[in-house]
């Protein structure tokens, strides 16, 4: 798989990924924009535009008219909002590509913002958040990076605060699309069954006339954790979900990839270590895995598990247990068990490509948040790359007293059996 890059006159930059077996393609348009460009007057904003976006423009004035031309064409559309990226895709035939772009480059330069939509739309965001909110496995992830981060942008909800959602008005949509929706902030990936030359064209007719202008900036990121940190959050479940982690490495660190063999051999699959100790060993959860996240001046190793609210500190002593093998480079890491968890690690790499829309996410992400793009096989060869001296390195090096972290959801009260647990 291979892709080209090419930079219209305003700066917005075009990556398009032919996959010639396809009969589909996807178009998606990615923005450096996010929760964590918010203040707190308007957290919620990135992901209430990402909404509003849908609800009309001056040449298709309602929701339903951009539904059913998406419908009437039998194609899928969404959007997504994270911390840094916010990004709209469509996915349809690849006869209908033209379609694509006209719309999306239409939703994004020409949104209505109508203030009866927006009235109408916040309630439709307040059900999001309480389904989050009923959702404690989802809600999990939230919980976590709050502790991490704090009272700050990255450590707030992507959905905002309920009043905030009541009180965005269509001034704060322009003024927010006004600080961040400029044309070099922004990357549009093309992937499937393509002609490249007819996407470039196609590109520089609808996307042109974009403006460029100076986007503002997130606030840095200051992490001064200097001991362990809990945090409950009370809920009445028939499951206890928790999350425990230590911080690590930003996007662009060389030790993501020992980092993320680390997690495949702790929490990696149904073979893993955590998933033997825990589940299959003492029957302590339905499901407990362990992922390496980053961002781009960030990270955080965490393992998460749904336990029996009458075993939480069994399960919790459990995973300790594990994590001050890595801490103290007692892993006793064989060959067997490292190859088993490259491969998986490249396995599933390779799976989560096997359609357009997954393979323009890929390449835009990397576009806009990391330092060069890199194809699949690059991916792999770094992850071929790692030795058992880089795991057992990372983890004596990151997974240390003064920056585990433990969040948990659910009617559990005995906060001190968990603080002495928590130690390595």
């Amino acid at each position: 798989m291979q892709f080209q890059k090419t930079i219209l006159q305003n700066g917005l930059r075009l990556i398009t990924v032919p996959m010639p077996s396809l009969e589909s393609a996807t178009v998606i348009v990615m923005v450096g924009a996010g929760s964590r460009y918010e203040k707190r007057q308007n957290n919620g904003i990135s992901h209430f535009f990402e909404h509003m976006a849908f609800k009309g423009t001056e040449k298709r004035p309602s929701a339903m008219e951009i539904s059913s031309l998406i419908d009437g064409i039998g194609g899928e559309f969404n959007a997504f909002t994270g911390k840094e990226i916010t990004g709209y895709y469509i996915k349809a035939a690849k006869g209908k590509l033209e379609t694509l772009l006209d719309l999306l480059s239409d939703m994004l330069q020409n949104s209505k913002l109508d203030p009866l939509e927006i009235d109408k739309e916040r309630g439709v965001i307040a059900e999001e958040m309480n389904m989050i909110e009923d959702n404690p496995m989802r809600k999990l992830g939230d919980i976590y990076e709050e502790l991490l981060y704090g009272d700050t942008p990255m450590g707030w909800d992507i959905a905002g605060f309920k009043e905030n959602i009541q009180t965005i008005t269509q001034a704060d949509f322009r003024s927010y699309m006004g600080s961040l929706y400029s044309a070099d902030n922004m990357t549009v990936v093309v992937a499937g069954g393509i002609d490249v030359e007819d996407v470039k064209n196609q590109v520089e007719k609808y996307f042109s006339p974009m403006q460029k202008f100076e986007t503002i900036k997130p606030l840095p990121l200051v992490e001064t954790q200097k001991q362990p940190q809990i945090i409950l959050k009370h809920k009445k479940t028939e499951q206890i979900h928790v999350a425990i982690g230590v911080r690590t490495v930003s996007l662009n660190s060389e030790k993501k990839y020992p980092l993320s063999v680390l997690a495949a051999i702790l929490g990696g699959g149904m073979s893993s270590r955590l998933f033997h100790e825990v589940r299959e060993k003492r029957g302590l959860a339905y499901y407990v895995r362990s992922s390496s996240d980053e961002y781009t001046d960030a990270g955080t190793f965490v393992s998460n598990a749904g336990i029996d609210p009458k075993r939480v500190p069994e399960a919790v002593e459990v995973i300790m247990s594990e994590y001050a093998k890595v801490s103290q480079g007692k892993m006793d890491l064989s060959d067997e068990e490292l190859k088993k968890a490259k491969e998986f690690l490249k396995g599933h790499l390779v799976l989560g490509l096997e359609d357009s829309n997954s393979v323009a996410g890929f390449y835009g992400h990397q576009e806009l948040l990391e330092e060069e793009i890199e194809n699949p096989d690059q991916i792999i060869a770094h992850l071929d790359a790692v030795t058992k001296d880089e795991v057992e390195a990372v983890g004596k090096e990151f997974f240390v007293n003064n920056t585990l972290n433990l969040a948990l959801i659910g009617n559990f009260e005995d906060r001190q059996k968990l603080e002495d647990l928590l130690k390595l």
